[in-house]
């Protein structure tokens, strides 16, 4: 690559976009004559077709005030603003957290691309992790209707949240990715506790902030709303985390039966219902258009298997899908799918679908052998959370089919035990043969 093209994608940011009826991140290509999205994927092939955007800010403003007042059916379509040099790592990134755990991160909060269309100013605001009160005006909560004195009891401050970027996806309506440290002052008593936040609004209408405490286990002995357990449902909800079927829960104030899906909130092993009407199901998932036949099955809770889906690198494989209740969309259940072709394309000396790629990074052919053959591969030029690239060392664990990371070399560190093991046992020997004598 030439230094001017270096230096030409520095000067230039590129637009991905999330599609919110199929869960997909894409590449913007531009508007064609009917006001109709373009988009390709997000892949080294297609890079010339990328729309490419320069990085002043008030050209990129004005530019995108006139892309999205062209744009048809703009409220389908969520916008986020990259680097080019970083396109193809983050929107892969961006891919995966959308898969296992929806747009609620601060990768996506970092770079979203929110209040469009001010006729008066005709500016575009970036998403960012600070800003001023008036620029949450358009999210599901207002930030003036939020009691700060009574959470300043909690330990939680507008400020705090703001520097852990917790704010905006609570005003927008989500529950923290994360544990947030929570510590209550009764006077006579302290308590400490990691919960999981979320706004809510009370019966008379005033926002207030729920905590979900960490609990060991899910709790599955006594009923929920009305239904108790059966053997199957606690089998399902320990091993996939969905109880896999609908059944009727008993509304606690109007009692009436709403047919329901429940799943565990992986994060705190609450159980988080979520009524069948309100499921959002995609028409699509990886370029495979799901029959009406395929959507009554995810409505009815039970896992898919989906066949012949596209990969972000242009991979075909299969993957069972199932609604979860506590991420609020469909996820993918590779422990679940074609165990059989799995353990056949391992016996070929081939990584399964998901280990072609590591955090977003392509994997090369060489790569992927050593991992084969329990060698620790290097790699850098990962993305994290923040969007800041990091490098360290993959390993492959073929009994267990995962890949774990290490800043440090393990073989340095293997090879160091043994070392010290080594050098122990030679030492006891002496040791003996001394008291004997």
């Amino acid at each position: 690559m030439s230094v001017e093209t270096t230096q030409r994608q520095v000067e230039h940011d590129v637009l991905l976009v999330n599609d919110k009826t199929k869960n997909k991140i894409q590449v913007v290509k531009g508007l064609d004559k009917d006001g109709k999205l373009e988009t390709v994927p997000p892949t080294k092939k297609n890079q010339n077709q990328f729309l490419k955007v320069d990085r002043h800010g008030d050209f990129f403003s004005n530019f995108f005030s006139n892309f999205f007042s062209q744009l048809k059916n703009p409220t389908q379509f969520t916008f986020f603003r990259v680097p080019e040099l970083l396109t193809i790592k983050m929107a892969n990134q961006m891919q995966k957290e959308l898969n296992q755990s929806g747009p609620t991160h601060e990768l996506f909060l970092k770079h979203q691309i929110t209040e469009v269309g001010n006729e008066s100013k005709k500016e575009n605001k970036v998403a960012e992790s600070t800003k001023e009160e008036g620029q949450y005006s358009s999210s599901k909560f207002d930030i003036k209707d939020i009691d700060w004195d009574s959470l300043s009891k909690l330990g939680l401050s507008k400020e705090k949240l703001q520097e852990m970027d917790l704010l905006e996806p609570l005003l927008q309506g989500y529950k923290t990715k994360d544990l947030v440290a929570v510590n209550l002052d009764l006077g006579s008593a302290v308590f400490s506790l990691d919960a999981r936040l979320s706004l809510q609004k009370n019966e008379e209408g005033k926002v207030i902030m729920a905590l979900e405490g960490v609990k060991k286990y899910p709790n599955l002995n006594v009923p929920l709303y009305g239904h108790e357990f059966s053997k199957q449902d606690k089998h399902n909800l320990l091993k996939t985390g969905n109880m896999g079927r609908v059944v009727d829960l008993i509304h606690p104030t109007t009692k009436e039966m709403i047919p329901s899906v429940v799943s565990v909130d992986r994060l705190t092993n609450n159980l988080v219902v979520t009524r069948v009407e309100k499921m959002q199901l995609p028409q699509e998932v990886k370029g495979i258009v799901l029959s009406e036949q395929q959507l009554q099955t995810l409505k009815e809770g039970k896992p898919l298997l989906v066949e012949g889906m596209t990969s972000a690198k242009g991979n075909l494989f299969n993957a069972e899908i199932q609604f979860n209740a506590a991420k609020g969309h469909i996820e993918f259940l590779f422990e679940n799918t074609n165990k059989q072709n799995q353990t056949q394309n391992q016996a070929q000396g081939q990584l399964s679908e998901d280990l072609k790629t590591f955090r977003g990074k392509e994997l090369t052919e060489k790569q992927q052998t050593e991992l084969l053959e329990g060698k620790p591969v290097y790699i850098k030029d990962l993305i994290d959370k923040r969007g800041n690239p990091y490098q360290g060392y993959v390993t492959y664990n073929k009994e267990t089919k995962q890949a774990d990371f290490s800043f440090q070399n393990p073989n340095k560190e293997q090879q160091s035990k043994a070392q010290s093991q080594s050098e122990k046992q030679t030492d006891e020997p002496k040791k003996s043969k001394g008291r004997k004598m």
